[in-house]
């Protein structure tokens, strides 16, 4: 059997009828976004009252789902460019390296 991870979240249903309802209400809701619900606890119950008498019913239920974890974001690929050396680049380069050459030939027959 291959292994999986369930993710637990809590979510609170409202109703006017009755805590079931209430119940039955967020696990409605909840499978519209969550994919592969597992298992519903119902965590607590309380209602809300208004004028001494019961306006709505809360329940809270705990939900596992199946965790899919998304998978690490790929970096996008760095263009290489090369770069393009241009003739007048080359020759400046080659003539400051023949007046050095020059400059030490000179030094030399001066020894």
């Amino acid at each position: 059997m291959a292994s999986s991870v369930y993710k637990v979240t809590e979510i609170v249903g409202t109703s006017s009828r009755s805590w079931e309802d209430a119940a039955k209400r967020a696990i409605a809701t909840a499978a519209k976004s969550l994919r592969e619900l597992r298992i519903a606890e119902v965590s607590d119950l309380d209602m809300t009252v208004e004028n001494g008498k019961v306006k709505t019913y809360r329940a809270k239920v705990k939900l596992s789902f199946k965790y899919e974890a998304d998978p690490a974001p790929v970096a996008p690929k760095k263009k290489t460019v090369k770069k393009k050396t241009t003739k007048k680049k080359t020759t400046k380069k080659r003539r400051a390296k023949k007046r050095s050459t020059k400059k030490k030939k000179a030094r030399r027959r001066k020894r």
